[in-house]
């Protein structure tokens, strides 16, 4: 049970890592050459962003089976005396009881997010979007948690990889910030769509699949 505790934990905190870089990567689509507008369904890291979306969502449905099992076999060890109520409820495990806390905390923001994700045709895009910043909340209290719960991950090999993670999650915030940074404000994204849309631009050029009229007899 310790040892499947410490590997779950341990998975869990990959899988969060993975799905918070999925996260970040989705939440930017780069522009079409040559062009300010994001188009739609454009392909990000070769896969289209649909495959991207079901991967982010099923990869943290699959975080949160870790995630519980890490809580169970900790709970069912019995080394320590661990209540299962303390995966839930923040300062109910006697020991560790900051550390554990913060774990607390981390699954119910994860959870929050998982639960308003599965919900989201029901609720309005800014609530939506303000519960799913949580994420942003959740990874580093989890890296906290860990760390400060467990005195395998603060030395060897797991601590290599413990800080790799937040060295990928740090690069990646980096990386969406320098993004956002350049992109386009929407008040002149929805401009510059209109103007690639009017008729007077709408030729064989900017649609190929339409071809080029030739004018009739007579007209001017």
């Amino acid at each position: 049970m310790w040892y499947a505790s410490r590997s779950t934990g341990v998975v869990a905190l990959l899988l969060l890592t993975a799905v918070a870089l999925l996260g970040l990567l989705i939440s930017r689509q780069g522009p079409a050459a040559g062009s300010s507008v994001r188009p739609p369904g454009r392909p990000l890291a070769g896969l289209p962003r649909f495959a991207l979306t079901g991967l982010h969502r099923n990869m943290s449905l699959l975080s949160v089976a870790f995630i519980a099992l890490h809580v169970l076999t900790a709970v069912a060890d019995g080394y320590v005396d661990i209540p299962l109520t303390s995966s839930v409820i923040p300062f109910a495990s006697p020991y560790e009881t900051f550390w554990m806390a913060l774990g607390a905390v981390s699954f119910d923001l994860f959870v929050a997010i998982i639960v308003t994700s599965l919900l989201r045709r029901h609720l309005s895009r800014r609530l939506w979007y303000g519960i799913h910043l949580l994420a942003y909340a959740s990874w580093p209290i989890a890296f906290a948690h860990s760390i400060g719960a467990s005195t395998d991950m603060r030395s060897g090999w797991l601590l290599v990889v413990a800080f790799g993670c937040a060295l990928l999650l740090a690069a990646g915030i980096v990386w969406r910030l320098a993004a956002a940074a350049g992109d386009v404000p929407r008040a002149d994204r929805v401009h510059a769509l209109m103007t690639q849309l009017s008729p007077g631009r709408m030729t064989s050029t900017t649609r190929p699949d339409v071809p080029a009229r030739k004018p009739e007899a007579g007209a001017r």
